[in-house]
């Protein structure tokens, strides 16, 4: 056997092997490459995706965390305002009770003491008539002096 023919006959069954591979076994695995770049890219294009999103959510729970603090203290002030204004309410409303009470009760006492001067001066004319009798010695009678004694009377 030739060394040369062998040679030969190598480098055609090796050629061939090339063109069936090439022909018939690598367009399958090309694809098959091809596919899996293309879904690793888009796993790191979702991943990136996701990175965004969830950086988003983060931001926007934060900006309504900060919101809602803000309205809270909001509330809190208004509150605050709310009870302020409720107790200087109350303070106004015992402040005009007690001025109505006082009120009321000087007219009480300026009744009472108009009571007690009716009756001073009822019992003041009934004086002044016993007096007049017992200096006049003669009886003086009530119903006719009664304008006088009214006179009198608005007199003290």
């Amino acid at each position: 056997m030739n060394i040369n023919m062998t040679l030969i006959g190598q480098t055609i069954a090796f050629a061939i092997f090339v063109w069936f591979c090439i022909k018939y076994v690598w367009p399958p695995i090309s694809n098959a490459l091809h596919e899996r770049q293309k879904k690793i890219a888009d796993g790191l294009d979702a991943a990136s995706r996701a990175t965004r999103d969830l950086e988003l959510a983060q931001e926007r729970a934060e900006q309504t965390l900060r919101e809602s603090k803000e309205q809270a203290s909001q509330i809190l002030e208004q509150a605050n305002k709310r009870s302020a204004q409720m107790i200087e309410e109350a303070r106004e409303q015992a402040r005009a009770e007690g001025e109505r009470l006082m009120a009321s009760a000087r007219s009480e006492i300026e009744l009472e003491v108009n009571r007690a001067k009716e009756e001073l001066r009822a019992q003041v004319s009934h004086l002044a008539i016993v007096g007049a009798e017992r200096v006049l010695e003669a009886s003086v009678d009530e119903k006719a002096h009664r304008e006088l004694l009214d006179k009198l009377a608005a007199e003290l």
